[in-house]
């Protein structure tokens, strides 16, 4: 075993424990709930936009684009557009790919900022319902024949992402990831959002578990949030395995 293969091993066996350590994961989740009550994911930025997520799940997110190497990733959800520049950063380093965005609705200044980014060469976008047929179809015509990495973050009610889940996971290359954000809402407090139509019980986590009764082409890669502990993303790294 050369000294590459033995850290390989070291870090498995890392998240093996920490993946037994069931303390740990109730204190981690812990901090995610308190923190959530300060709007911690807003604090972050990634090349100058706003990105609205945990670090832990950028390094994520980078770690999967990398080993990947895939040929487009398609995000519902474009908010201020950080992620797409995050991702597009990632494959400009590659030297390969590129990012489509959906949104419902796309704000103006947010266009602009997005548009006027040095990353914008490698990211299209799209303005419409991410369930909407129209707009699925242009999806599909896309990423036809290429390897397909997809990100789902817009509505996060039970119904809205198991229609996302059945619209978009199929284009999903093999060995590929759905990557689905906020399943973390289901554990957090029932009144942790109280302007929001999601909450227990009607979320992306819900909807991840009843899409795996539908479909055994995915599975939960449980070593990505054992490794993280703190992740918006708990059972939302979902591998294409057939």
């Amino acid at each position: 075993m050369n000294p590459h293969e033995q850290f390989r091993e070291e870090v498995k066996a890392n998240i093996e424990g920490l993946q037994q350590d069931k303390a740990l994961q109730t204190e981690s989740l812990d901090w995610v709930g308190t923190t959530a009550k300060h709007k911690y994911t807003y604090n972050f930025s990634w090349m100058g936009r706003p990105i609205i997520q945990f670090p832990q799940d950028m390094v994520a997110m980078q770690e999967i684009i990398w080993n990947l190497r895939p040929d487009i990733i398609v995000e519902t959800g474009i908010a201020h557009g950080g992620s797409l520049v995050f991702y597009a950063s990632i494959l400009e380093l590659i030297g390969h790919g590129e990012v489509l965005g959906i949104d419902i609705d796309i704000r103006q200044h947010n266009r602009e900022a997005i548009e006027a980014h040095p990353m914008f060469k490698r990211i299209s976008m799209i303005q419409g319902s991410s369930i909407d047929t129209a707009i699925v179809d242009q999806v599909r015509e896309r990423v036809q024949g290429k390897k397909v990495l997809v990100v789902l973050d817009s509505n996060h009610t039970h119904e809205h992402v198991l229609e996302e889940l059945r619209l978009y996971a199929p284009l999903v290359s093999v060995g590929s990831y759905c990557v689905v954000m906020d399943t973390v809402v289901e554990d957090m407090p029932q009144d942790a959002f109280p302007d929001r139509p999601w909450g227990k019980g009607d979320n992306p986590k819900t909807a991840v578990w009843a899409y795996l009764k539908e479909s055994s082409d995915f599975e939960i890669d449980q070593a990505i949030h054992s490794k993280l502990l703190i992740t918006v993303a708990p059972d939302g790294y979902l591998r294409r395995v057939r």
